[in-house]
């Protein structure tokens, strides 16, 4: 079995923030806004965790954000949330 060099995981875990953001932003219109922002907090959080075990860079994930914003305004915008301790250290 091949290992998986840190470049192949960052550029796996960018694809998949992408394709998430780009299904939350497809469904984002026909769900009520609760549930549409709640569908963007459970990405945001998964973005920081995969920040957090060094997955992606922050500055990647920020412009993978960005650019999904651009792409589809309708997608609610990422409440900035602070990571607890134990999982930031």
């Amino acid at each position: 079995m091949e290992a998986v060099t840190e470049d192949a995981r960052n550029s796996r875990t960018a694809r998949l923030l992408v394709a998430r953001l780009e299904a939350v932003a497809r469904v984002a219109t026909q769900l009520p806004h609760s549930e549409a922002e709640r569908l963007v907090e459970l990405a945001s959080v998964a973005t920081m965790r995969a920040i957090a075990l060094e997955l992606i860079r922050a500055e990647q994930a920020d412009e993978i954000w960005r650019d999904a914003h651009v792409r589809y305004p309708q997608l609610p915008r990422r409440t900035p949330l602070e990571l607890p301790q134990r999982i930031a250290a």
